[in-house]
Order: structure tokens, then C-alpha cells, then sequence
């Protein structure tokens, strides 16, 4: 019988509490790691918590702001206090507002680059010197694939996310001599809660035709990429973006 891949790791995971965040939190804790999730969304991510635990698996919630040091430091305590060491971080908290490069607006643009830029170097920084420490961890940072496709009205969320793939690509030469593996997915059109507020069906049809895959990916596709890269399956694999996408865009 097949251990599972992350039996007593320990992983934090922002964005948790919805979408491809939660898939990831669920199906790590399924696989044996104690999972901290962290979101700004406090009752979602409570009740997830609260979820997995009444599942079986472990979890601990906290109420983070993945930008800010002050609000994310206190998991990454607990984490070194209980367990000794973090094994994966998973860089999810992101948005993804639309709006045409002429209409937008400076304030748009650096909330943009803060939430989904900024966290993953805020996050970072705080868990990979434990990493280096124990010379072994796994980090995975989810950009878009929308970084390979450069459409409209997404200027600033496809700066932020390619920025995501070069800081992968650097760190990833730093870190490898530390036995830290540093990678990225580029997810494609996921099947969300939220997916409605950003997109009509008829642009989400139109996203479905460009995959080989005919169907709507779900975080849960996300997720078991994500499970590989943390996992030791992946040991072979360094500062890679992994398109899951459907097949819209192979490279």
C-alpha cells in the first residue's frame, strides 16, 4: 500500500480558503500533511479548516494578509514552534480584476502588483530561510498562463504573474544548492465560485475551444500538479512552469 506523498510535512498555503487554494489544502491534508491555510477571508477559511480536520486531516486557519509580514509571521511561528520546520509553501493569494490599460488607474495597478506580486515575495522571505536551515522544502508559486497569451484589459495581472515565473526562475538557481526546489504552475480557464465576476459563459465557451482538453478544468486539476511539485516525485524538476491549462497553450 502507497504511503501518502506527504505524510507529517508540513505546508502553508495562501489563498486557501476558495477556489484552487482550498483544492490545494484539501487534497494536501488527504495526503497526510499538516496544513496551514492562510486567507484574508476569515469565516471561509475557519470553516475549511474546520472541514479537513473533521475529515481526518490536520489544519490550522489564520487570518492572513499574504502582503504583509506582520499578519503572515504568526503561522510560520507556530509552524517552527510545533513542528520544527516547513516542508512546502504554496504561493496562491492572488485577483484578477479586469480593466483596459486606458482606463486604469495607478491605485488599481499597485494593488495588482502588491497582492499578487509583492505576497509571494513577503511569504518567501519569511519561510525559506527555515527551509535553507534544514536544506530541504518545496515552493510553488501559481502565475497564469495568461503570461503565454498576453490577452487584454489583464496588463497588470499578466505583469504580476510573469513577474511570478522570472522570480521562480531566480530563486529557484539560489535555492538549489540549499535543497530548496522552487517551481510554478500556469493554470488556464479553472472552473471557480467566482469564476462569474471576472468572466461571461460565452468567454468561458470561447476558452474551452482553445484547449485540446474539451472540458472545464477544476482546481482539483491544480491541485495534483501542485501535490507533484511538492511531493518527492518531483525531485528531478527546478525552476519550471508547468502549464495546466488543457492544452491551450504548449510550449
Amino acid at each position: 500500500m502507497n504511503h501518502p506523498l506527504l505524510k507529517d510535512k508540513v505546508a502553508v498555503v495562501t489563498g486557501a480558503a476558495a477556489g484552487i487554494g482550498e483544492a490545494i489544502a484539501r487534497l494536501f491534508a488527504e495526503e497526510g500533511a499538516r496544513v496551514y491555510a492562510l486567507d484574508i477571508h476569515t469565516e471561509a477559511g475557519e470553516a475549511l479548516a474546520t472541514n479537513i480536520r473533521a475529515a481526518g486531516g490536520s489544519c490550522a486557519f489564520f487570518a492572513a494578509d499574504a502582503r504583509r509580514k506582520e499578519t503572515v509571521e504568526p503561522a510560520v511561528d507556530d509552524a517552527m514552534s510545533r513542528f520544527g520546520r516547513i516542508d512546502a509553501l504554496i504561493n496562491n493569494a492572488g485577483i484578477y480584476p479586469r480593466r483596459p490599460f486606458l482606463e486604469m488607474t495607478d491605485e488599481e495597478w499597485d494593488e495588482m502588483l502588491d497582492i499578487n506580486l509583492k505576497s509571494v515575495y513577503v511569504c518567501t522571505k519569511l519561510v525559506v530561510p527555515h527551509m535553507v536551515k534544514q536544506r530541504s522544502g518545496k515552493i510553488v508559486n501559481i502565475s497564469s498562463v495568461t503570461f503565454f497569451k498576453g490577452l487584454p484589459n489583464l496588463s497588470h495581472y499578466i505583469a504580476s504573474k510573469g513577474g511570478m515565473i522570472g522570480f521562480t526562475r531566480s530563486l529557484a538557481r539560489e535555492m538549489a544548492p540549499h535543497g530548496v526546489y522552487v517551481n510554478c504552475i500556469a493554470p488556464g480557464g479553472v472552473q471557480t465560485e467566482n469564476e462569474g465576476r471576472v468572466a461571461t459563459q460565452e468567454e468561458i465557451a470561447r476558452i474551452v475551444a482553445q484547449q485540446a482538453l474539451p472540458r472545464r478544468l477544476k482546481p482539483l486539476d491544480v491541485a495534483r500538479v501542485c501535490l507533484f511539485l511538492s511531493s518527492e516525485w518531483s525531485d528531478g524538476i527546478i525552476g519550471q512552469t508547468i502549464n495546466v491549462d488543457g492544452g491551450a497553450v504548449m510550449k
